[in-house]
Formats: structure tokens, sequence, C-alpha cells
């Protein structure tokens, strides 16, 4: 430690001699608190210099500095107002910051200065995306579309759009545009083979299994497919990816708790279905499906104490949760 702080110390000379030449540039080595030093430096020798006021925004940004990013960003807006790049990242900080508002009308001031901007109409889009602001959403996705048909973000948003508002028919062809466009974007596999899976369509398996060639630790894949598998009736070929999903996250809620649940009304191993439950709820103590379901497997080995505390613990969580009303009143 002692040999650590001396080379600190004798560093410090040389970063102030950097921070004290104008023309000098942080080095891509340097830490961001480093940069930051170097950046305070120069910001207190030029006041004006706009372009180091969005420098040192976009490291607070990689700090989580989000109120001193848009201070910064305000700062360089307030010297130069025709500088497209200042409006863009103020419109990341402030949607950060959950000002949504405050975002759209940097964005929009971003379009003033360049208004074919694909990027900021698919900014705009990808807010009102986040936003479920889906009609704002589609009118500027749709922008987007219009000069690029293939642009892989915008075609994929605009899909998942379809998706949430039950259009699983335009959800469809919008993603198997996207795979078709992008075969190495794992997403829209992701997200097509969960659309044929909720329909119990065989096309389910070959998406889903795209998914996990691209990326083989995807869990949403593997638990898609499991929930496919065992909602066909296949409860072996579940288990064995849930089992799958735990190798890779082994606080996985759903997983621990689609275990317990094929134990407890698949196996009729109550006290397995107990500890795979248990687990669940370990992951989310708000878990409500998994204590209802452990208040079942409680009863049905006759422990109705025990039964009832976890009935109550679910109606805790929600009172008008029928599955723990019906077991509590089954337990009295």
């Amino acid at each position: 430690m002692k040999h650590r702080t001396l080379i600190l110390i004798l560093l410090l000379p040389i970063i102030t001699a950097i921070c004290g030449c104008n023309n000098s540039t942080p080095s891509e080595n340097m830490s961001n608190e480093d940069i930051l030093k170097v950046l305070d430096i120069k910001i207190h020798k030029n006041p004006k210099d706009d372009n180091l006021y969005y420098d040192r925004a976009k490291i607070y940004l990689e700090l989580n500095r989000v109120n001193d990013a848009i201070a910064d960003l305000a700062r360089a807006v307030s010297i130069n107002d025709k500088e497209f790049k200042y409006h863009m990242l103020l419109a990341d900080a402030y949607f950060s910051n959950g000002d949504v508002g405050k975002s759209y009308s940097s964005l929009q001031r971003a379009l003033e200065l360049e208004p074919d901007s694909q990027e900021a109409f698919l900014k705009m889009g990808e807010i009102a995306y986040y936003s479920r602001d889906y009609d704002r959403a589609m009118d500027n996705l749709g922008k987007v579309t219009a000069k690029d048909p293939q642009n892989r973000t915008a075609l994929f948003m605009k899909g998942f759009i379809y998706k949430e508002t039950g259009d699983t028919t335009n959800a469809i062809l919008l993603l198997r545009k996207v795979c078709d466009y992008h075969p190495d974007y794992a997403p829209a596999f992701e997200e097509l083979g969960m659309l044929y899976a909720d329909h119990h369509d065989p096309l389910a398996v070959e998406y889903l299994n795209t998914a996990l060639r691209l990326q083989p630790d995807n869990t949403n894949a593997l638990y898609g497919l499991a929930m496919y598998y065992q909602d066909l009736n296949q409860p072996e070929r579940a288990e064995e990816l849930y089992k799958q999903i735990l190798d890779i996250n082994d606080n996985h809620k759903e997983a621990w708790h689609n275990r317990g649940y094929l134990q407890l009304f698949t196996y009729g191993d109550y006290p397995l279905a107990i500890e795979h439950l248990t687990r669940a709820i370990q992951c989310d103590s708000t878990f409500i499906e998994a204590w209802t379901n452990r208040g079942c497997a409680y009863e049905l080995t006759g422990d109705k104490q025990h039964a009832r505390e976890d009935f109550m613990a679910a109606l805790r969580l929600d009172h008008t949760f029928q599955p723990a009303l019906d077991g509590l009143n089954r337990t009295k």
C-alpha cells in the first residue's frame, strides 16, 4: 500500500502539468476521475469553452452523475446553442433523470438544427417507446424506416410495440424482417420465439434455439423454451432447461418457482416443491404466486398452520388474490 501511495504522489505533478497545457487532451488510459481533474482545470482556465463542458458532461454521465451532466450541458448550450450534439446529449441526460418533457424539448431543438437527422428521430422514438407513448413512438420510428428500411433499432421497437398492443400479425412481420436483415441480432429471434411459444407454434423452438446459438447464456430464451415445453406437457424437457437457467443465474426466481410448480402439480413431491418455492421466495419476497403455491404444498402435506401462514403472506401483498383467498378458506 505504501508503494501505491508513493506512485500516486509522484503522478500528481505529471497530471498537473498535463492540465496546465491548453492544447493537451486527457489520455485514453486515464480513469474517469482523473479526466475530470484535467477538465476541471481546463474549464477554470477557459470558462467560455462550451466543448469542455460537453466533454465533462459525458464523463459525468458515465459516472451516473446526471445532475452534474445536465448543469454542464446547460452551460454549454448557453454559450453555444447551435451545436447539435449538445442537445442530443442533453436529451439523454434529461431522460435519465426522468424528465421526459425536457428530453423532448432538447430533441426538438436538435431537429431544428438538423431537420433530417435520423439519429434525432430515432432517439425521439426510443424515448416515446420507453415512456409507452406508442403513437408518438411509431410516428418517429416511421420517419426512420422511411429513409432506412433496414434500421435494426427502429424495426425492432416497432415490432415490439405491435406485440405490446396486441397486433401479433404485424409484430411477427416486423420481427421477421429484423431477423432477415440482421441474422446475428439475438433479441429479435428471442422475441419472435416468445410470440410463437405463446401460440404453441413449433416455430418457437427454431427461433429460440437460434437466439441461444447467438447467446448461449440467454436466460430469457431458455425460459421461453422451458415454458413452451411445460405448456405442451413435457415436464422433463422443461425441468432440464430450468436447471440450465439456474446454472447461469442461481437467483432466477421464475425458474425456481416453476420447478416447484412441477414438483407440486406434476410429480407430487411436496417436500421438494417446498424447497424450490422457498428459493423463489428468497429471490423475491414479493413473489405472490410462490407464497401461494408453497401454501398449497404445505396444505397437501397436512401442515395447515404453515399453509395458512403462506396464504396470509400472499394476501398481505394483494388482499384480493383469489388463489390465496381460496387456500385460506380451505385451511380454516
